[in-house]
């Protein structure tokens, strides 16, 4: 039986991967400015956040603020999986809760928020980001969220 290459699918390559490694490991690293490397110019992050700017400025300027305000700050990476030009990442944020954050006061407690993203990527950058966090266990992990008995 024959098989059409141009019909596989295809995996990650190593330069995608090496990218998508790289978007979490800056916020440790506090290099923000590697995101000019590994995105497009004109990256798309989703949604924006409020008064976020668009493309790599806007992420690189979250990143400088959240690394700021909580210093340990980390993402660990649980899951990388897709195919070609084509990456779900699923991963967790790490810090210690020491300043308010969206609302919740601080706790001083180290929290982990759980997070979900896709990314485009095209010549081995990417150029769409997805993401959804889990703020709500923030606020159970703060003891913030008093449910209704």
């Amino acid at each position: 039986m024959k098989t059409n290459n141009e019909e596989m699918v295809k995996g990650l390559t190593t330069s995608e991967i090496e990218s998508i490694k790289t978007f979490y490991a800056i916020w440790g690293t506090k290099q923000p400015e590697l995101l000019d490397e590994i995105c497009t110019p004109d990256w798309k992050d989703m949604p924006l956040l409020p008064n976020q700017a668009a493309g790599p400025k806007g992420l690189q300027d979250i990143i400088k603020g959240f690394t700021t305000n909580f210093p340990d700050i980390e993402i660990n990476i649980l899951e990388i999986f897709g195919t070609h030009e084509r990456a779900g990442v699923r991963a967790e944020i790490v810090f210690t809760h020491n300043k308010e954050l969206i609302g919740i006061p601080a706790t001083s407690k180290k929290v982990s928020v759980a997070i979900h993203e896709f990314h485009y990527l095209k010549d081995g950058k990417i150029t769409h980001t997805w993401h959804l966090e889990d703020w709500f266990g923030l606020l159970m992990q703060s003891g913030g969220f008093k449910p209704n008995n």
